[in-house]
C-alpha cells in the first residue's frame, strides 16, 4: 500500500512547488513512505538521527540536482526553524522541501523564528476506511477495529504480531521521542498510565483520580498527557463550551490514534475508531481547504450525552452518535438536536439492519450503516 493512497498525497505534491511542506504525525504511520514516493526517482532522503546524515544537514552540502529533499525529525536540531527559514529565503524550493517528524514541531522550542508564510503544514493519520477504498467497506472497518490503522501491523494482519508491534512501537516513542522533549526519568509509571488511559477511552478524564491511581500529583498527569498527545499517542477531545440550557460537564475524553491499543470495552474501541476518523476529516480540511474545525463531545448534568460534535469555522456541522446495535435513536442526540439547531445529526450504527430517519425540531437525524457513513468521508 503506497503513497498514492493517501488522502492528502495529491495535495502534498501541489504544494512542493510553493513551499516548504512540514509533514506529521505518529511514529511508523507511513511518513516517509509517502514523502519517499512523491518523486522516487530523482530524492534525497537525510534522518537527523543518523550521524552522517546529521553532517551533512549542518552543512548544507546535499545535491542540488535532485527533484527532492526529504529532511526526517529535522525538528530535534537546534533553532532549525531559523536554519530552515535560511535555505528556503536562499534557495525557494529547488530541490523540493519536505520537513517530516514524528512529534508535533510546534512543541519544539528549539529556534523561535517562523516560518509564516514559507510553509504548508500536513497531518498523516493512520489510515481510515476511506483510504483502504476496497469494495468491502464493512470488511475494512473489521480490520481496523482489530489491528489499528497502522500500515505495518494492518497490512500484516497477524494478531501476535500486531500485538508485538504495539509494544516495541510505545517502548520506541517512550525512550526516543519522549527524551527529546522531556528529561522524564519515571518511563514505567508514564507506560502504567498509557494502559490505564487505555482502560478509560470514552469516559470522561479525571486528573485527580489518575494521579491517585498512579501516586503522583494531577499536575503531573496533565503535563505527561499534555507529552503524550504531543507525541501523537493520545489525542484530547473537550467537552463543547457553548451555554445551552445547563451547563455542560468540563471533564475531556482521551483517544488513541492507534484504535487496536484500546482495552475498555468492544464499544469504546469502535468509539475510538469513529473519533480518529473524525480527527483525520478536521485535520484534511484544515490543511487542504484552511477551514477551522472542532471535535469536541458533549453531555450536560442531566446526563444527556452525544459522543461528538463537529464545529466547522465556528458553526456547528455534525452532531454524531456511534452505537453498535441499538436501532433506537438516541434521546440524547435528539434532546441536543433539538437546541442547537444542527442540521446533521446522525446516529452511525455498526450492526444496522435498515437506514431509518426522523425529524425533531432541529431538523433531520438519520441512523446510518458505521461503515458507509466512514466510507463517504473526506478522508
Amino acid at each position: 500500500m503506497g503513497y498514492e493512497k493517501r488522502a492528502n498525497s495529491n495535495l502534498i505534491l501541489q504544494d512542493l512547488d510553493k513551499k516548504i511542506i512540514l509533514l506529521s504525525g505518529p511514529r511508523q504511520v507511513g511518513k516517509t513512505t509517502l514523502a519517499k514516493g512523491l518523486y522516487h526517482k530523482s530524492q534525497i532522503y537525510l534522518n537527523y538521527d543518523r550521524s552522517e546524515d546529521r553532517k551533512i544537514i549542518r552543512e548544507a552540502s546535499w545535491s542540488r540536482d535532485q527533484e527532492l529533499l526529504i529532511l526526517d525529525e529535522l525538528h530535534k536540531m537546534k533553532s532549525w526553524k531559523r536554519w530552515i527559514k535560511g535555505i528556503y529565503d536562499t534557495e525557494g524550493v529547488r530541490p523540493r522541501l519536505i520537513v517530516t517528524g514524528s512529534a508535533r514541531m510546534d512543541t519544539y522550542k528549539k529556534g523561535g523564528d517562523s516560518l509564516a508564510g514559507r510553509h504548508f503544514s500536513h497531518r498523516l493519520h493512520p489510515f481510515s476506511v476511506k483510504e483502504l477504498g476496497s469494495n468491502n467497506a464493512q470488511a475494512d472497518l473489521q480490520s481496523l477495529l482489530r489491528f489499528g490503522g497502522f500500515p505495518e501491523p494492518l497490512f500484516r494482519g497477524e494478531d501476535v504480531f500486531a500485538s508485538r508491534w504495539r509494544r516495541s512501537h510505545l517502548d520506541r516513542i517512550l525512550k526516543e521521542d519522549l527524551l527529546d522533549l522531556e528529561k522524564v526519568r519515571d518511563l514505567k509509571t508514564i507506560e502504567i498510565l498509557v494502559d490505564l488511559l487505555a482502560d478509560r477511552v470514552g469516559s470522561p478524564i479525571s486528573y485527580s483520580s489518575l494521579a491517585k491511581d498512579l501516586e503522583i500529583s494531577p499536575h503531573t498527569v496533565k503535563k505527561w498527557i499534555s507529552i503524550l498527545e504531543s507525541l501523537f499517542v493520545i489525542f484530547i477531545v473537550t467537552p463543547y463550551s457553548k451555554n445551552i440550557a445547563k451547563a455542560i460537564l468540563k471533564e475531556p475524553k482521551i483517544y488513541f490514534y492507534d484504535t487496536s491499543r484500546v482495552t475498555a470495552s468492544d464499544g469504546a474501541r469502535l468509539e475510538n475508531l469513529v473519533a480518529t476518523h473524525l480527527l483525520k476529516r478536521n485535520d484534511f480540511l484544515e490543511d487542504s481547504l484552511g477551514d477551522k474545525m472542532t471535535l469536541n463531545c458533549i453531555k450536560n448534568k442531566s446526563n444527556h450525552e452525544v459522543d461528538f460534535l463537529i464545529t466547522r469555522n465556528k458553526k456547528i456541522e455534525w452532531l454524531i452518535e456511534v452505537k453498535t446495535g441499538d436501532d433506537q435513536f438516541s434521546k440524547s442526540l435528539i434532546y441536543f438536536s433539538d437546541r442547537l439547531k444542527s442540521e446533521n445529526s446522525v446516529q452511525v450504527v455498526q450492526n444496522l439492519k435498515q437506514k431509518r430517519s426522523i425529524r425533531s425540531a432541529g431538523g433531520i437525524i438519520n441512523m446510518a450503516h458505521l461503515h458507509e457513513w466512514l466510507a463517504a468521508l473526506e478522508a
